[in-house]
């Protein structure tokens, strides 16, 4: 499958809210083709890369208003456990409630964040196709000084937001045995009929695990390959016959 068919396939899976923010790789795939070695070269170009600077604007924005507001939940949910833990429940029942409430704000929580790992890789990888194209049609030099600026972009940063899903699933491991988060996020995956973050969450990581592989075409502007568990949910949502991205 074309990059472009799976990026349009992963933005109709990812959550409403974000559609808007993904690269407008169809546009830019079209300037591409319209730009030639003629007198208009120049012009072309600097359409082109204001076109890029302005996606890159975009992608910096929503990234990090993203990451801020999941610092501050992360936060939040912490502050919740311990309140759990250190008030006296009238009943049993009642504290097991609580604690349900947080595993399923957990659950879509570390999803949220999955995705927007996902965001950051997929974009990434958007940028340096699309510049390869251009570099191809025009004979120019534009990815390797092009893409070196996009690894020092905030929306390629994702140390932090990475920490933060390791630090979830360490608390979820902790809290909550394994086999009831497994079994109710797979019960909801498969009751689940349109939107929702899990399957959503799922699908960012088919992408990714595609996306990053490794393969004989990897070079210096490949995202290093992702080691995901094989786990029998995700090989559940998994094609038959995964066709790669090219």
């Amino acid at each position: 499958m074309k990059f472009g068919k799976r990026l349009k396939q992963h933005v109709q899976e990812t959550l409403p809210g974000w559609r808007d923010m993904y690269l407008n790789y169809k546009d830019l795939k079209k300037l591409v083709r319209l730009i030639s070695s003629s007198l208009e070269y120049g012009k072309s170009e600097a359409q082109f890369v204001y076109l890029l600077n302005n996606e890159i604007e975009k992608f910096n924005v929503f990234f990090m208003e993203q990451e801020e507001d999941f610092i501050i939940r992360h936060k939040e949910l912490q502050q919740r456990i311990k309140r759990a833990n250190e008030s006296e429940p009238s009943s049993e029942g009642e504290y097991e409630e609580q604690m349900a409430k947080i595993r399923k704000d957990m659950v879509d929580f570390h999803g949220e964040m999955v995705l927007l790992v996902n965001y950051s890789n997929i974009n990434y990888t958007g940028m340096a196709k699309i510049l390869k194209k251009y570099d191809k049609q025009t004979g120019g030099l534009l990815r390797l000084p092009f893409i070196q600026k996009v690894l020092e972009q905030p929306f390629f940063t994702t140390e932090l937001i990475s920490k933060l899903v390791k630090e979830c699933e360490t608390t979820m491991d902790e809290l909550f045995p394994t086999g009831v988060v497994a079994d109710e996020m797979k019960e909801a995956a498969i009751m689940m009929v349109g939107e929702g973050i899990f399957r959503n969450t799922v699908a960012a990581l088919i992408t990714m695990k595609e996306i990053r592989k490794g393969s004989s075409t990897q070079s210096h502007f490949s995202l290093p390959a992702l080691n995901l568990p094989d786990t029998e949910l995700i090989r559940s949502f998994q094609p038959k016959s995964p066709i790669p991205i090219i």
